[in-house]
């Protein structure tokens, strides 16, 4: 039976980190190699803590670049340094030029092994160069094609340079290549990889010069994270960034507790509220048996608004620019929403409670759900604007805002 190491990978990775370490020390080398790269970096620094120096040494030698800069980002500074010095001068440039870019960058997640030919090669002996690169790029599917100074010119693929003929000029088949730039976000360079189907996208500086790669397997592993990220935040938490029964107790609590602090602070606002409209509320107390409803749907479509022009900022649909044109789709379709669920709330409660009461329901529900929807679609873009996260501006702020600002509709109303 062949060895699977990404299904015993996802087994491990179930197991507390001393248990997760002793499985791992019972594994043959070479499976061993295969295991550690399948783990993501927080585990692999479980490992390195608990396994001894030189075993944590080979394993780190035989990374990718890329790989050893995520690693070292989990690791404390003095076992990061003892990890380097041991790398080979050529191994240490490599990821010395990775941990150059700022976090959250391209040239952060990209690899420097990447083939680049001249353009004034033939097909021939460009494939000579590419395959002589065969174990020391990051992809050979994808070539650069540089003016000899290492400015990125275009690409070719492998496909095109088997099918040529060797003597015709490298010139001949060159095409324009989608390139990303070192300094930009890594999740944009990503979203463009994937979106435009490419293999690999070359990583340039400044100046146009080729500085490394970025392959769509990367792009995958940046989008998902993203992605994760986001929904957490949107729930109010943060990413746990490791497989969830790995994850220490105490990590998990730490993720939550801030936002649920946050929250807590943002509720007494409500709390507030209730104060302010208490005599009203004593007058008439079946005012009360509605404020779970009207603080559940404006919560809930505030958070939809939220949700859908947040995919829409990532997948680049829209644009800070387009606050107001975002504000006149939300509030129609808020206004829309309010109308039906105003309407049912008007006949249900004026059944039952009285055609003044259903009245009030009504027009409360009609206001909260054209209030909720606006700001929901706008505080993301909002975010966007001044370069906060707009996962964070979300849902949690938006539940907090709208039941304040609905409660206050409701009893003026």
């Amino acid at each position: 039976m062949t060895f699977d190491a990404q299904a015993f990978t996802e087994e491990l990775e179930r197991l507390p980190a001393r248990e997760r370490a002793i499985q791992f020390r019972l594994l043959p080398k070479a499976r061993a190699l295969d295991v550690f790269e399948h783990l993501d970096a927080p585990n692999q620094a479980d490992l390195v803590h608990l396994l001894q120096a030189d075993e944590t040494a080979s394993y780190f030698e035989e990374m990718d670049p890329d790989d050893r800069v995520d690693l070292l980002d989990e690791l404390p500074a003095k076992v990061a340094t003892r990890l380097l010095s041991g790398l080979t001068p050529d191994e240490r440039a490599l990821t010395a030029t990775v941990l150059g870019y700022p976090k959250g960058s391209t040239g952060r997640e990209m690899s420097p092994e990447v083939a680049v030919v001249p353009q004034d090669m033939n097909a021939g002996d460009a494939l000579a160069r590419v395959l002589d690169r065969l174990h020391d790029s990051e992809t050979i599917y994808t070539v650069a094609v540089s003016d000899g100074t290492r400015r990125l010119v275009g690409v070719v693929s492998l496909r095109d340079l088997l099918a040529a003929d060797p003597a015709t000029p490298l010139a001949d088949f060159v095409r324009p290549a989608d390139r990303a730039l070192a300094t930009e976000r890594a999740e944009d360079a990503a979203r463009r990889c994937a979106e435009r189907r490419r293999i690999a996208l070359p990583v340039v500086d400044n100046e146009d010069r080729i500085v490394g790669i970025l392959t769509v397997d990367d792009a995958l592993r940046i989008l998902e994270e993203a992605e994760s990220e986001d929904q957490a935040r949107q729930g109010g938490t943060e990413p746990l960034r490791r497989s969830y029964l790995s994850t220490p107790i105490l990590h998990i609590v730490r993720s939550r507790v801030v936002w649920l602090l946050v929250l807590a602070v943002g509720a007494s606002l409500t709390v507030q509220v209730l104060e302010v409209f208490e005599h009203t509320l004593s007058q008439l107390v079946v005012l009360s048996v509605f404020i779970p409803l009207l603080i559940g749907t404006g919560g809930n479509t505030g958070n939809q608004a939220a949700t859908t022009v947040t995919r829409a900022l990532a997948l680049g649909e829209v644009r800070p620019s387009d606050v107001l044109k975002v504000v006149g789709r939300e509030l129609a379709t808020g206004a829309v929403l309010g109308l039906s669920l105003g309407g049912l709330g008007f006949l249900i409660t004026g059944l039952l409670y009285g055609w003044a009461l259903g009245s009030v329901i009504g027009l409360t529900l009609f206001t909260v759900c054209c209030l909720a929807a606006s700001v929901g679609g706008t505080m993301p873009l909002l975010a966007k604007a001044v370069k906060a996260d707009p996962a964070v501006f979300s849902n949690p702020f938006i539940s907090t805002f709208v039941d304040a600002t609905g409660l206050i509709v409701y009893f003026l109303i």
